[in-house]
Parts: C-alpha cells; sequence; structure tokens
C-alpha cells in the first residue's frame, strides 16, 4: 500500500532531524523578507547556520530582559511567569 504524504513527511522528519541531545524544539513560522535576508546574512557573516544565529539573539534578547527584570519587584519570577511586560523597544537596544 502506497504511504500517504503525512506518513512519507513524517518518515523523512525521523530521518533527518535528529535532536541529538533531546532539547530542541521544532519551529515552524513565517517571518518578515526582510528579516529572513538579514538572518541570511548574519549566518553568512560569521559561518553559522542560521538556527545558530537565532539562538544566540534570543539568549541575548533573554538576559538583557533577565537584567531588566532584577530591578523590579518579583521581577524574574514574573518573567519565568510569562507575567512581566516590557516595553517592546527594549528587546533590540
Amino acid at each position: 500500500m502506497a504511504k500517504t504524504n503525512a506518513q512519507r513527511q513524517s518518515d523523512y522528519r525521523a530521518r533527518h532531524l535528529k535532536d541529538l541531545d533531546g532539547q530542541a524544539e521544532r519551529l515552524n513560522l513565517l517571518v518578515n523578507l526582510h528579516a529572513k535576508r538579514a538572518l541570511e546574512r548574519l549566518a553568512a557573516c560569521y559561518a553559522v547556520t542560521q538556527r545558530e544565529v537565532l539562538e544566540g539573539l534570543l539568549r541575548e534578547a533573554d538576559r538583557a530582559a533577565l537584567e531588566r527584570a532584577a530591578r523590579v519587584q518579583n521581577g524574574e519570577n514574573d518573567y519565568y511567569e510569562k507575567r512581566l511586560r516590557l516595553d517592546k523597544e527594549s528587546v533590540t537596544q
């Protein structure tokens, strides 16, 4: 019996999208064309994968948010509980 598209896709993912340390989660999203091109340029510039660029940028943004959260009463706890709200502009400054 022939496989369905979903079965073929599942088999492909099982073969090619291995998470060696068991710590990865899949993201499936659309980004603005300019953001995608910037991601490509950054990866090429630093000779790393696009995943490494994204992970590094997210770690840096997380660190910056935690620094700001530390200045607010219960800020760190609220940050980890997803209750803290900071100005959007602060993410990239």
